[in-house]
């Protein structure tokens, strides 16, 4: 195969996998992991990992920025106003304008607050943020994001964490079918299989934290993800045989001695 690349906001990446850097049990680890994956971009939730205080462990001191791009996210937010908030501070710290947003809802299934979402959507990329945005797999919800500006649509598969594998496979293939920007599956992948499926529907590339670093071996998940992507991607490039609802020999039953 040629090199196979993905695009957002005029970045170029080789690996369609993304990678958390959250719940690990310490920076060393998520490092390794990392290195196994295969990703060249991880998300960095500001509100919760060490980016700034030298008496703690911090996070660039392992997973270092000179090999890895930093997407920071807005985890933990459960309105606008935090979220753009939190970016800002972002972009003056680090110097980022490339940004995963999230605005949660206050419930038990953490699902994404939509309307806060496309609020804070618009404030952020009036600054001139790029803005790759987490959402609900609303088909609808998801043209209204990228109409509004969005960098990337990344609808979740299931609820944060859940591990539950993508629930609606036909809303996912319809808001990649629509999409004129990066599409990429982004939470609830609990295993090698379901990103497989992700990359089979045509996902420009998945997104992961606890299906990795929750794993009882999470360096062996780490590389199972990787080949789990490559290899999602190839059977979609190359293009599934069609389903039948009868047998098909391999072999003609025809003309045998």
């Amino acid at each position: 195969m040629t090199e196979d690349t993905w695009s957002v906001a005029g970045r170029t990446f080789s690996s369609r996998l993304i990678i958390g850097t959250g719940k690990y049990k310490d920076y060393a680890l998520n490092a390794a992991a990392a290195k196994a994956s295969g990703a060249e971009i991880v998300t960095v939730a500001l509100r919760r990992v060490n980016l700034s205080d030298p008496s703690q462990p911090m996070l660039a001191d392992f997973v270092k920025p000179d090999e890895f791009t930093y997407l920071p996210n807005t985890a933990g937010c459960f309105t606008g106003e935090e979220a753009v908030r939190t970016l800002r501070l972002a972009r003056e710290a680090g110097g980022w304008s490339l940004v995963k947003l999230e605005v949660l809802s206050n419930t038990v299934h953490l699902y994404p607050d939509m309307e806060e979402t496309l609020r804070a959507l618009k404030l952020l990329v009036a600054e001139g943020f790029d803005v790759m945005v987490y959402c609900t797999d609303d088909v609808v919800f998801a043209k209204k994001l990228e109409e509004a500006g969005a960098s990337a649509i990344m609808p979740a598969a299931a609820p944060i964490g859940s591990g539950l594998g993508i629930q609606n496979r036909v809303n996912i293939r319809l808001i990649i079918e629509q999409a004129r920007v990066p599409v990429l599956v982004d939470a609830g992948v609990g295993t090698a299989s379901d990103a497989v499926i992700a990359m089979e529907l045509g996902c420009d590339a998945v997104l992961m934290n606890t299906a990795i670093a929750g794993a009882k071996d999470p360096v062996l998940m780490a590389s199972a993800m990787k080949h789990a992507v490559l290899a999602g991607r190839q059977a979609y490039m190359a293009g599934r045989m069609a389903p039948k609802l009868y047998a098909d020999p391999s072999s003609p039953l025809g003309g045998l001695i």
